[in-house]
């Protein structure tokens, strides 16, 4: 139908105009000169905000032009004119290398201090001795991280046996020093998980540990819970034993340095290669769903400002450590329901019926079909990524695909991975960034009697309150990261205004399109009014926007060629315009008119 304006609701509108915000976070904009303790305003780091915020003098708390600061509202009672808060906290300058996320952090409620007493306990840990635990020195162990990595937490080794492979996943021992119900317990908890942006880590664990006696160094002893996995020739599991060990990796190294050394030849790496492919026709065979995302890294220079937006690569020596590292998941999930143990699963619903009619209808848009139903296989979906791989549609169908699917969630109950085609999963191999998988260690050791650090007997009451907290954390720590690179990609594009690239169209709304551009990833709006005055007609179900006069059509996926016409750092926000139905530079009036009704 064609677009017209809401009705209008003065109730609603008058309610939002007098809520205020419990607190503000902005940058600072000094009044003027000669005024020492003047006043000045506060620009709102919240794209959505665009309204500014006075700030009376006296209020400034020593604030200067272009600091990021947190305010808060104060009484007024004029309803014209802006709004007055109070600085109570100055975070540093705008433009500072970790201005960016600070800004994430404040505005997402990321904790970033540990309380005292946290830190007093992370202090008072200590080397753990071999005692009864496995000693696995011997053994060849590496761990395989990121060149920018920051904790090392898992570390794998695999041999040939005589029935097809014997691997170990090692994974840091963090149950044996974060004990139930202590401040560092409560702490991680607290966390959920650690925080990652491109300039800092905010760990779940204090730097004593997450960088210290829980990282898996090379060359020295560091305590574990490891599982040793056999597997046939044709990558399925036929045993399994959980222990804990004493181990001493013997190298850290980095994907891209085994892959290179495997691609030439290299024999250290043949078996855990050889594991791989196993596993990897396993996974073919039971019909999971490989979206194919491509990630990019965002790339600062010693100022901490951005010096490039890279792709990272995706390799075979990251889909290795993917697969030994769901196998173990897996592994665990099936020994605590054996050992008849509260198991925090990582779960996975299937797509809803609406999200699946909503994806039929855009496949349909490109002459491919799905099985009717809704009892789709991940194969299924798979087959469709399949076909269009290497296509100009592909990233979009993929991204496409990707919000179809439910979100994956921690919980109590299982009701199996979709997307893996997993009966069953539980995460077991980073508690040092996710507090899910330390309580898959402490039921574990309750389980199989492994000493201290086990599971408390009135934490398993908790999990369903758990697993909704540790399901909150984790999507506040996927926005602020999002957050995050969003405004350090306009921070990438701010001095490219007026500058063309190309894009895809990669939404299309009754405002406008939103497109991402090929080379960086930057994405931004292409607003309704920047398109040729015309009637505009959202087609929800083709994913189109139709011009009735100008017959002009825009659709989701669609290649375009965009100006830049805006990039705030501040906000993350970016604006674009379509080239071909851009207004004139410097157009005013009839180039931004829109005859929509």
């Amino acid at each position: 139908m064609p677009q017209r304006p809401p009705p209008r609701r003065p109730d609603r509108t008058i309610r939002r105009n007098i809520e205020s915000p419990v607190r503000i976070l902005g940058v600072y904009r000094a009044g003027p000169p000669g005024r020492e303790h003047g006043g000045g305003r506060i620009t709102s780091t919240d794209r959505r905000a665009r309204a500014e915020w006075l700030v009376p003098p006296g209020e400034r708390a020593g604030a200067e032009e272009g600091e990021i600061v947190l305010a808060e509202p104060l009484p007024h009672h004029r309803s014209l004119g802006l709004r007055p808060a109070r600085v109570i906290e100055r975070l540093g300058a705008m433009g500072d290398a970790r201005s960016v996320s600070l800004i994430s952090i404040h505005t997402h409620d990321i904790p970033h201090a540990f309380p005292a007493a946290a830190l007093e306990e992370a202090a008072r840990v200590h080397a753990a001795s071999l005692g009864d635990r496995h000693d696995l020195r011997d053994t060849a162990l590496v761990t395989i991280d990121g060149e920018d990595a920051r904790d090392f937490d898992d570390a794998v080794f695999a041999e040939q046996d005589k029935d097809g492979f014997r691997l170990i996943v090692a994974i840091a021992d963090v149950a044996y020093y974060v004990r139930p119900g202590l401040p560092l317990d409560h702490a991680a908890r607290t966390r959920g998980n650690s925080v990652y942006f491109p300039d800092r880590v905010v760990p779940m664990l204090p730097e004593a540990l997450s960088n210290g006696w829980c990282s898996l160094k090379p060359d020295e002893d560091r305590p574990c819970l490891f599982a040793e996995l056999h597997i046939d020739r044709s990558g399925n599991k036929t045993r399994h034993r959980f222990g804990r060990g004493l181990m001493r990796s013997v190298a850290r190294l980095t994907y891209e340095e085994v892959q290179r050394a495997h691609d030439a030849g290299d024999a250290r790496f043949a078996n855990l290669y050889a594991a791989y492919h196993a596993l990897l026709a396993a996974r073919t065979a039971r019909g999971t769903l490989d979206l194919d995302l491509p990630e990019r890294k965002v790339v600062l220079d010693r100022s901490g400002r951005v010096a490039s937006i890279e792709p990272r690569p995706r390799l075979d020596s990251h889909r290795l450590i993917e697969e030994f590292m769901v196998l173990a998941n897996v592994a665990a999930a099936e020994e605590l329901e054996r050992r008849r143990q509260p198991a925090m699963y990582r779960v996975h619903a299937p797509p809803s019926p609406e999200k699946l009619e909503s994806l039929r209808d855009f496949l349909h848009g490109l002459a491919i079909s799905l099985p009717r139903g809704d009892q789709l296989h991940p194969r299924d979906l798979d087959r469709v990524l399949r076909r269009v791989a290497g296509t100009p549609e592909a990233p979009l169908v993929n991204d496409v695909m990707l919000r179809s699917q439910s979100q994956a969630e921690y919980s109590p109950d299982n009701i199996g991975h979709f997307g893996l085609a997993l009966p069953r999963y539980a995460h077991f191999t980073s508690p040092i960034r996710r507090y899910s998988d330390l309580l898959v260690h402490r039921a574990l050791i309750r389980g199989l009697r492994l000493g201290d650090g086990a599971l408390a007997h009135d934490e398993g009451a908790r999990f369903a309150d758990t697993a909704l907290h540790i399901t909150a954390t984790e999507r506040r720590a996927q926005l602020a990261e999002r957050d995050a690179i969003d405004r350090y990609l306009a921070a990438y594009m701010a001095d490219k205004v007026g500058a063309n690239f190309t894009a895809r169209i990669s939404g299309v709304t009754r405002f406008g399109l939103f497109v991402t551009v090929t080379e960086s990833g930057a994405s931004g709006i292409v607003p309704i009014r920047s398109l040729p005055p015309d009637y505009w007609r959202h087609d929800e179900k083709e994913q189109a926007l139709r011009g009735r006069e100008t017959r002009l059509t825009f659709r989701l996926a669609q290649e375009v060629e965009v100006r830049l016409a805006e990039a705030s750092p501040v906000t993350g926000g970016i604006v674009f315009h379509i080239l071909q139905a851009a207004p004139p530079r410097g157009a005013r009036g009839k180039g931004r008119r829109s005859r929509r009704r």
